[in-house]
């Protein structure tokens, strides 16, 4: 059968994702001198830092009254001072310092090196406070550059100091350098997600996964179609069919010493979703549909990070990477295939692809014996519908997984919402006279049923699904996200990884 190749493209991108990782990120026990901005942290009530050079009457005449989110940048001597609002003091969490963190950023986001003493507000944990600060200041500053030509495109952040002395210096260079190693994870995925079809297919997100793992720890292995076929994998060929572009299937593997627990995760990686012979309309969500391999940047973004941070948990991943592509060998309706673990599917709708490949993964996934699996994939426009843009989707067959995916989601402020995966009430939706089950399930309850159909192919293994239709893109800047792909679900996995 062999691969052959599609149309290729010609100029050079930049990655705005190295641009994070190349951020000279420190601490110190006081502001340096060649800092040409500074943030410092504001409540509503008690002292003003004397820095600023304003007392609270000055603050309020300017209409900065230290809510989150606040900010008021004041001119100086030597560059810029910001006042950065960050709520009563005992209400302040990491996920608060991260929010003030993004606002200073973008307040001072013509300069180049900023510092700020922000982790010392309130009283996290030193090393969590400046996770989140240093979090909060990169991923806030990140800006796709692309194929964008200009002197004034990207980001002009290159040094980052994150101030805080006495007891709290060990703490805070923990946190530092974890904070820094999960902004570029988060800055990769979104690299990855905005990065224009043509410029990224399934064999060159294989490419940068060999790439990345001798650095990241990894143990890496790369399918081709040939093998997809040889392994059974009916629903990887199945929606490749259309494609001129070859699939790819990327195996990954973060094996520390001493692991007692093995996490299994897979990303559905449509390069690009036409929908097939379902062609998609002409509109803003099809216009968006390169980042529908948005799972997969997330969960290879994941996995380049954890050896930074410390990971002890055993981690294997699959990423499920093909187009999606209307032709005239693509799937059609009524096509049956036989997926991985022997089940058979009648494909009725081309563009719900995503389960199809996700089910080979997750097949593959429950071979190996992992203690829980869980999946992240731009599933259904339903869970749009039903959570709005901000919120993903969370479904399962574990409550105590789900549980503790919940509570990641809780830590890093990458908010979800469980949904029941009812089986006993829907499950007959996915029944047809010509196969084990058909790939939808009628107009109501997408996600629901979607989720029903993965857990087909999940066994008696505690399965957690993540539905990021909604979050995966931004329309306009907000807080730690710029406008275009999210990067949503990187640090959730990092922190569901680190804590399983």
């Amino acid at each position: 059968m062999g691969d052959s190749l599609g149309l290729r493209h010609t100029g050079s991108m930049t990655d705005a994702s190295a641009a994070v990782r190349n951020v000279n990120v420190s601490t110190a026990k006081s502001v340096p001198s060649d800092a040409t901005a500074v943030g410092y942290p504001v409540a509503p009530k008690g002292a003003v830092p004397r820095q600023l050079g304003m007392n609270r009457s000055a603050l309020a005449d300017n209409g900065f009254e230290g809510k989150p989110g606040q900010t008021l940048t004041i001119p100086s001597r030597d560059g810029l001072l910001v006042a950065v609002g960050v709520g009563d003091t005992d209400e302040i969490d990491a996920n608060s310092l991260r929010r003030a963190a993004a606002a200073f950023a973008r307040a001072a986001s013509k300069h180049a090196h900023l510092a700020t003493t922000l982790s010392d507000a309130g009283d996290v944990d030193a090393a969590a406070a400046a996770s989140a600060v240093t979090e909060g200041v990169l991923l806030a500053s990140y800006r796709y550059v692309g194929l964008k030509t200009g002197d004034d495109v990207g980001s002009k952040l290159t040094d980052l100091t994150i101030v805080s002395g006495g007891k709290r210096t060990a703490g805070t260079q923990k946190g530092v350098a974890d904070g820094h190693a999960i902004a570029s994870a988060a800055s990769f995925a979104r690299e990855l997600a905005n990065t224009p079809p043509t410029y990224l297919n399934a064999v060159d997100i294989a490419d940068k996964a060999v790439a990345l793992a001798d650095d990241a720890g990894l143990e890496v292995e790369v399918f081709n179609k040939d093998d997809l076929l040889a392994m059974g994998c009916g629903g990887m060929i199945g929606v490749n069919r259309g494609s001129t572009e070859p699939p790819r299937m990327v195996k990954l593997s973060y094996s520390p010493k001493g692991a007692e627990k093995h996490l299994a995760m897979v990303g559905k990686g449509i390069m690009y979703d036409s929908g097939g012979i379902s062609i998609k309309g002409g509109d803003a969500f099809h216009q968006a549909m390169k980042m529908d391999m948005s799972g997969a940047a997330a969960v290879l973004a994941t996995m380049s990070a954890l050896k930074a941070v410390g990971c002890t948990t055993k981690v294997t991943a699959w990423l499920m990477c093909t187009d999606n592509m209307p032709s005239g060998s693509a799937l059609k309706l009524g096509d049956v295939l036989t997926m991985r673990n022997g089940k058979t599917v009648e494909v009725l709708n081309t563009d719900a692809e995503g389960r199809l490949v996700l089910a080979d993964g997750l097949s593959l996934a429950v071979e190996e014996e992992p203690d829980a699996i869980v999946d992240i994939a731009t599933l259904t426009g339903s869970v749009l519908g039903a959570l709005g843009p901000d919120i993903a989707g969370l479904l399962g067959t574990d409550q105590d997984f789900v549980d503790q995916v919940k509570a990641s989601s809780e830590t890093i402020d990458e908010p979800v919402w469980q949904l029941p995966l009812e089986k006993k009430r829907y499950r007959k939706l996915l029944d047809t006279p010509y196969a084990d089950m058909k790939n939808i399930g009628g107009p109501y309850a997408g996600t629901i049923t979607a989720s029903i159909f993965l857990s087909e192919f999940t066994g008696e293994v505690p399965y957690a699904h993540l539905d990021i239709a909604g979050p995966m893109k931004i329309d306009s800047d907000n807080g730690i996200y710029s406008k275009g792909a999210s990067g949503f679900g990187t640090r959730l996995l990092i922190d569901l990884a680190c804590n399983f």
